[in-house]
């Protein structure tokens, strides 16, 4: 649990993430690949004085995470490399990009989906879906309440409102002085055995960066267990959406704010 101090910290991180995404927003367009988003994410890292807490990232039997962040493209759900794909984007694509950093000593960790150029009816409603979900499941995180009221509210909104699928398996996370860190933070309301963190009350200086990830056609997943990339597994379209909250004794204090602010089309 974090004191004001480290509040303070984390606050500076999770806004060096912000200011990456804003300058994501006006630079990525069709025609660029994702090696050449990867290199533009490296030098608006270097020049805010942080770098990339995904750069290096091991799990174990799987390689050290390449890139400077995680591009993941249409089916896509998570976890893209630079290079997992060359095709330049396209307008209609979506890129989920998720930003991690180190900025003395703490970590700041946020994604958000962009539509390049347009985007179809259904996109654009997956979009408001995952956006919608975690702008209200965040105020679910108040001192005293279990997490669990939070994949409730995330749920209702993506799969029983939308219509759409919430990605099985994946789920956000506690975060500070380390990139992963206790309680897993689910998107679907879980039993205990599926998820025992899913009572644990919210209590002020929690930190966590929670991630509604979501498609239209399934919640089940594909992957290389030797590489990073997860794919939807019907090839449908997917979004991820990613914010840090401090929960305060007045309530959550959204860290990435700003994200909400971004424009949903690009390019």
């Amino acid at each position: 649990l974090l004191n004001e101090r480290d509040a303070d910290a984390a606050r500076v991180a999770a806004g060096k993430v912000v200011e990456t995404h804003r300058r994501l927003a006006e630079f990525v367009r069709a025609g660029q690949t994702l090696a050449q988003i990867d290199a533009f994410v490296a030098d608006t890292l270097e020049d805010l004085g942080c770098r990339s807490c995904f750069l290096g990232y091991r799990i174990p039997r799987t390689p050290a995470f390449p890139s400077h962040a995680c591009l993941s493209v249409n089916e896509c759900v998570v976890h893209g490399t630079a290079g997992y794909t060359m095709k330049p984007l396209e307008p209609g694509d979506l890129i989920s990009i998720d930003i991690g950093v180190w900025h003395h000593g703490w970590v700041g960790d946020a994604a958000w989906t962009y539509a390049i150029g347009d985007r179809s009816d259904e996109a654009k409603a997956l979009m408001d879906a995952g956006e919608r979900s975690i702008a209200e499941g965040v105020k679910e995180l108040r001192p005293g309440q279990p997490l669990m009221n939070w994949a409730k509210t995330v749920h209702r909104i993506v799969e029983t409102e939308a219509g759409f699928h919430l990605t099985r398996g994946l789920g956000g996370h506690g975060y500070g002085r380390s990139l992963h860190g206790p309680p897993f933070v689910s998107n679907l309301p879980l039993g205990p055995l599926e998820w025992p963190d899913g009572n644990t009350l919210c209590e002020p200086g929690m930190l966590v960066a929670v991630e509604p990830m979501l498609a239209i056609g399934t919640g089940r997943t594909e992957s290389d267990d030797r590489k990073w990339p997860v794919f939807t597994a019907d090839g449908s379209l997917s979004v991820h959406y990613e914010h840090d909250v401090l929960v305060t004794e007045s309530g959550p204090e959204v860290l990435t704010a700003g994200l909400h602010e971004l424009p949903a089309v690009v390019g």
